[in-house]
């Protein structure tokens, strides 16, 4: 167990297996819960919009931790062969190992915990939820790939918010048939003008916005 820094940002290394991974925590003073990022294929834990997303949450008292799933000589390879970025079970495991690992160095905070996954991140994030599933209590997805969770969509338990651009009709298919899949409380909410990546001005705005309220609905300690 850790004593962090309130409101200060620390370079934090988990153990997973046998690596390590880098990460960036943030817990504001008075943080209500965690949210997890897993990004997609291609980013890593300075992802800008991630960044951004994570900003939104701290000023509404969630902590945040952006981690890379890969280590540095795992991204050299994956960048040739492509063989781990859409391994969503691989992923979904370090997310677990992440999981832990901040449930057991937050531990004197009893933080709610919950993801936010983007592209094939989002897949990952709901084998986890499914996984962990008396301990993630919500989960937001950013142009995610719930698709790629098959068969753990239907053991999510967390309430998960699905956000898709607009404009990314392939996207908004495959979520709305991942959400068919799933037993939770659900909801899909489609950004108008949004691309896959949500590059368009204000539209990741509205993705921090909307992530802001779900987390602050599902991970509000009790009074």
């Amino acid at each position: 167990m850790t004593n962090f820094t309130l409101a200060t940002e620390h370079p934090v290394i988990i153990p997973s297996k046998q690596v390590h991974l880098d990460g960036i925590l943030f817990v504001p003073k008075n943080a209500e819960g965690i949210v997890l990022f897993v990004h997609g294929s291609g980013s890593s834990r300075f992802s800008v919009r991630n960044k951004q997303v994570a900003h939104v949450l701290n000023e509404a008292n969630l902590a945040t931790l952006l981690f890379d799933l890969l280590t540095p000589e795992e991204e050299v390879v994956d960048d040739q062969t492509r063989e781990l970025r859409f391994n969503i079970e691989f992923l979904a495991s370090r997310l677990i190992d992440a999981t832990d690992w901040c449930s057991k160095q937050l531990i004197t905070q009893s933080l709610q915990i919950g993801y936010f996954g983007s592209s094939t991140g989002g897949g990952a994030a709901l084998v986890a939820a499914a996984n962990k599933e008396n301990l993630i209590k919500a989960v937001v997805s950013r142009g995610g790939r719930p698709d790629l969770a098959d068969q753990s969509l239907a053991h999510v338990k967390a309430p998960t918010l699905l956000i898709v651009g607009g404009n990314d009709d392939a996207v908004i298919e495959m979520n709305q048939s991942a959400m068919e899949k799933m037993h939770c409380i659900k909801k899909m909410e489609i950004v108008p003008g949004a691309t896959h990546l949500f590059e368009e001005s204000g539209t990741l705005d509205q993705v921090s916005h909307l992530a802001k309220m779900w987390f602050t609905r599902f991970l509000k300690k009790e009074p």
